[in-house]
């Protein structure tokens, strides 16, 4: 596998986007679009604040 693949696993790993080191060695593989959704829904989930303003 590519160095520069790694790289970008063992990031997203370190910053909780993926939580099984596991797929670091399927980084290859294909995903399925339902679990890319979720991976963009917690994403929105993480830059949306949970607060309301007070304007």
């Amino acid at each position: 596998m590519e160095a520069w693949k790694k790289h970008i696993g063992e990031k997203a790993l370190e910053k909780g986007i993926i939580n099984d080191p596991q797929w670091l060695e399927k980084l290859d593989d294909t995903m399925p679009v339902w679990a890319v959704l979720d991976l963009f829904l917690q994403f929105v989930d993480r830059l949306e604040p949970d607060y309301n303003s007070y304007d």
